[in-house]
């Protein structure tokens, strides 16, 4: 335990709380460090998804510090608190999970977590472990130091309550079983996104109601997703997972804004403020490309879950694929044509679309080729006469195979003509 006391940052301030965007407080948290033991530092994540993004990986790296500097961390896996679906940022009730989908989510989580994460150096918990031993008796108490007006303060409930929207009386649970792990573990800090703010400092009441420090609260900023304008969430799409493979996720990096490059670079790549303020000076000054900068910045991200070789193959990929804009031949699946008559069927047929509505609204985007020719007519009919490869955006190709079918559908006349111009 003292080796761990040695290090160079544990008991530095302005190290430990760089980059977050609230703490409540600084002074407390000073006070705290002077206690002389490692402090027991809490992040809870829920498992409603069966992936982590990039979103997630910010306050794990925050995580990641405190375990460096020698600190004690737990990381609390919310088997039970995912349950009851968090309200936080809802502008509607979360659809609750089963149990196989919960023990299903949470099988990837600790590898996915390890990408940031010394593991060996991190406590993993799950909040089963005390809120399912709960009792009818125990619940009432808990709920009972927490008034309604309390849970109105909060955003996301008191607009949904001022709309007419329902809030189901089990939503206004999870705060209080989340404030709860902070009891259990006895926590001197909680870590969160802003979002969490709310249930964060709810925990502090229920600490000090029970005679323990009250914890202090560390937010860090929620990482804006690839649209550039609501948090990154896999619900909404704007996301880039962690399980992605490196083209993937580079290939969504380069979607990502100009103005957003500085967010990302200090966010996602996790560059030092100093780092990111001269680069920001740099871009709005015009000494940078942008786009060069922003390939820099997507293999950087990449190459800390994949590895330098495969974000550079991935950078390569990119600039093969979209920006000289070749077909990877060599990747191409084939597909038969079957009985599609019109693009829009064969986009369904190709797995590219839902439906046929969605595969004319991707048609209408000018977003679909069939040999490199743009496609704008929603019901435009499949006419090409042999092979020919179908494209969506720059990522999503399949060469289409002509049938006995179609061949019989093609009139005498340019039977012909394609036999001649096919002819040595």
């Amino acid at each position: 335990m003292s080796a761990m006391m040695d290090s160079e940052h544990f008991n530095d301030v302005e190290y430990l709380l760089d980059g977050f965007e609230h703490v409540e407080s600084p002074a407390e948290f000073a006070e705290r460090l002077k206690l002389g033991r490692p402090l027991n530092i809490k992040l809870g994540i829920d498992p409603t998804s069966p992936d982590l993004h990039l979103g997630f990986m910010v306050v794990l790296q925050k995580l990641q510090r405190f375990a460096e500097a020698g600190h004690r961390v737990t990381l609390i896996i919310g088997d039970f608190t995912a349950r009851i679906g968090d309200p936080s940022g809802r502008n509607a009730m979360r659809p609750q999970l089963s149990d196989e989908e919960i023990d299903a989510n949470m099988k990837t989580y600790r590898d996915q977590a390890g990408k940031v994460l010394d593991l060996e150096r991190v406590q993993i918990r799950y909040n089963s472990e005390w809120l399912a031993q709960l009792n009818l008796a125990d619940v009432i108490k808990l709920l009972a130091e927490t008034t309604l007006a309390q849970m109105l303060e909060r955003n996301d409930f008191s607009t949904r309550y001022a709309a007419g929207t329902p809030i189901s009386l089990h939503e206004l649970l999870y705060p209080v079983a989340q404030a709860y792990d902070s009891v259990m573990v006895e926590a001197d800090v909680e870590l969160g996104g802003t979002d969490q703010l709310f249930n964060l400092l709810l925990g502090r009441n229920y600490q000090r109601e029970r005679g323990q420090l009250p914890q202090i609260c560390a937010t860090v900023p929620l990482l804006v997703g690839l649209d550039g304008v609501k948090k990154m969430s896999k619900s909404l799409g704007n996301y880039v997972g962690i399980a992605e493979t490196a083209r993937v996720q580079f290939g969504k990096l380069m979607s990502v804004g100009d103005d957003l490059m500085p967010v990302y670079a200090r966010l996602a790549a996790f560059r030092s403020r100093t780092e990111v303020d001269v680069f920001t000076r740099s871009l709005q000054a015009g000494k940078l490309n942008p786009m060069d900068e922003k390939k820099k910045l997507a293999e950087e991200i990449v190459a800390r879950y994949h590895g330098a070789e495969a974000a550079r193959e991935a950078s390569e990929y990119f600039y093969n694929t979209v920006q000289k804009k070749e077909i990877p031949v060599d990747e191409i699946r084939d597909m038969e044509l079957g009985d599609a008559t019109r693009v829009a069927e064969v986009l369904v047929k190709a797995g590219f679309a839902e439906s046929r509505r969605a595969a004319e609204r991707l048609i209408s985007g000018n977003g679909v080729k069939v040999d490199g020719i743009v496609i704008n007519d929603p019901r435009a009919p499949w006419s090409a006469q042999g092979p020919a490869v179908l494209s969506v955006g720059s990522r999503k190709f399949v060469r289409v195979l002509s049938t006995t079918r179609t061949e019989a559908l093609v009139s005498p006349e340019h039977r012909d003509v394609r036999e001649a111009t096919d002819a040595p």
